[in-house]
């Protein structure tokens, strides 16, 4: 890289210093910390929501996917997309009446406060697991393009998502992951694409020099694609961290809209970078590490002075899916464990002490973790399963079943958090078994435990009711 690009580099994590101050000095309360005040409008609203779900294994992992199987490498992240367009179609407005914080939350106020702890554990666990998948690909790309070390590119954008989002939270988060939107989009969208297809002659040139099976939809494998939609397509619908996005949107029409149109972003990027892997395999078919795709094709085909903005918009994409599970994962520890269940009478502000500390705590932890994680694809894999396979249903039958209860809800998520860990380890990360057997664990034993027991509280559903339609408001656990 040129000494321009080096330059743009060090700007561009300056400037997300920067923000991370600005950040400190707008967050005065817990719930500016936690969720910005709820105030973003649509422009915010949208380039957040999308930088927060297009991260590493949304860049990196699908230009290796591209790579390996040419345009069918786009389903990951189309599941994403579709994803993220399901809740904005199906929850987005009930999330914004509800005026809660977590996920977690919600399950109390449908179910119990066990529910809340079991479900803060697991999900807050799932969080930070996917800052981690984050901060090696950052460790990858800096490893890639700058020469550093591995350990060092790691502990270098690592510690500067966790200055930013330690400071000033999700008011930090937020003004971060809106420059890395716009960042990205140039970057990926009008640079690389663009540059990468003319550099192998065009799209007809590329088609003719790939393999044949490179064009199908569904090179990939149809067990595969399944297994990406019961990974992401379910796991995106009730991630903490997108949730925590819903929950700052100013009103219920930025909460739909806006979730809709970031989901189709998703979708576009999605065949962006499984193009760009394509580009890859006709320039570079002998790479030994297909995950190295994405970051070899920058360096080896932008002028001087590009390559630092697309490494500029690749660390965006990376930085901001690392920023807001670490809040996410923060928030459900501050929020759901330590405010409910330790502290009750906590004040604000010490309320808003601990949700800091938390996440600092949290971020030097997930740093330490990326140094023994080698595959984006698998870690991510792992994250999902688990979230997939124990939470989705209790979410979805909160919603959907009236008759779900308590005592099914807490069996069900027990249950098929051992099964599905039991699967990995017997099928082995990424294969579908372990989702489909902890996501049919999950239904047979929250419709047993269920039936079997007493129906919910009549005054708890009422309560429950009121909060989804906008009306009643009263609270639950002590939530903001």
């Amino acid at each position: 890289m040129h000494l321009i690009d080096y330059a743009i580099l060090v700007a561009y994590l300056l400037l997300m210093l920067y923000l991370g101050c600005r950040g400190w000095r707008m967050s005065r309360t817990s719930s500016d910390y936690l969720l910005a005040g709820r105030q973003l409008g649509y422009a915010v609203y949208i380039g957040c929501l999308a930088a927060v779900v297009l991260g590493g294994a949304s860049t990196v992992g699908g230009s290796k996917l591209g790579y390996q199987y040419g345009i069918s490498g786009m389903w990951m992240v189309f599941m994403i997309g579709l994803g993220i367009i399901a809740l904005g179609f199906f929850l987005s407005t009930k999330l914004a009446n509800l005026g809660i914080v977590s996920i977690s939350e919600m399950l109390e106020l449908r179910y119990d406060k066990y529910a809340r702890l079991i479900s803060a554990v697991i999900m807050s666990a799932y969080a930070a697991m996917i800052s981690v998948i984050q901060v090696v690909a950052i460790g990858t790309i800096l490893n890639a393009m700058l020469g550093w070390g591995l350990i060092v590119s790691m502990l270098v954008g690592g510690f500067v998502i966790l200055i930013y989002t330690f400071l000033g939270g999700m008011w930090s988060v937020s003004m971060t992951d809106f420059i890395q939107f716009l960042i990205m989009t140039v970057g990926i969208f009008l640079i690389l694409v663009p540059i990468g297809l003319h550099s192998v002659g065009g799209w007809q040139e590329m088609v003719e020099s790939l393999p044949p099976t490179h064009l199908s939809l569904t090179n990939i494998g149809l067990d595969q694609i399944f297994a990406f939609f019961l990974l992401f397509f379910l796991g995106l619908i009730i991630g903490q961290d997108i949730w925590q996005r819903v929950f700052t949107a100013r009103d219920q029409k930025v909460a739909r809209r806006g979730t809709i149109l970031a989901g189709i972003y998703c979708i576009l990027y999605a065949v962006a970078t499984a193009v760009i892997g394509m580009v890859a395999a006709v320039k570079f078919p002998l790479l030994e590490d297909p995950q190295m795709a994405f970051a070899t094709t920058a360096v080896n085909i932008l002028p001087v002075g590009i390559t630092g903005i697309v490494l500029a918009g690749t660390l965006s994409a990376l930085m901001s899916t690392a920023s807001g599970p670490l809040l996410a994962s923060s928030t459900l520890i501050a929020n759901d464990i330590y405010k409910r269940f330790i502290d009750k009478n906590i004040s604000d502000k010490r309320f808003l002490l601990a949700s800091r500390i938390l996440t600092a705590v949290i971020g030097l932890l997930v740093i330490a973790l990326a140094v023994w994680v080698q595959d984006v694809i698998k870690a991510i894999d792992i994250a999902y399963t688990l979230l997939s396979g124990s939470i989705f249903v209790p979410v979805f039958a909160a919603f959907f079943w009236k008759r779900a209860n308590a005592p099914g809800t807490l069996i069900s998520m027990l249950l098929s958090a051992v099964v599905s860990i039991s699967a990995m380890l017997i099928w082995g990360i990424g294969s579908t078994p372990p989702i489909m057997l902890g996501i049919a664990t999950s239904v047979v034993a929250l419709v047993v435990a269920t039936l079997l027991t007493a129906p919910p509280d009549e005054g708890q559903m009422r309560n429950w009711r009121g909060r989804l339609s906008g009306g009643v408001t009263s609270s639950v656990g002590d939530g903001i």
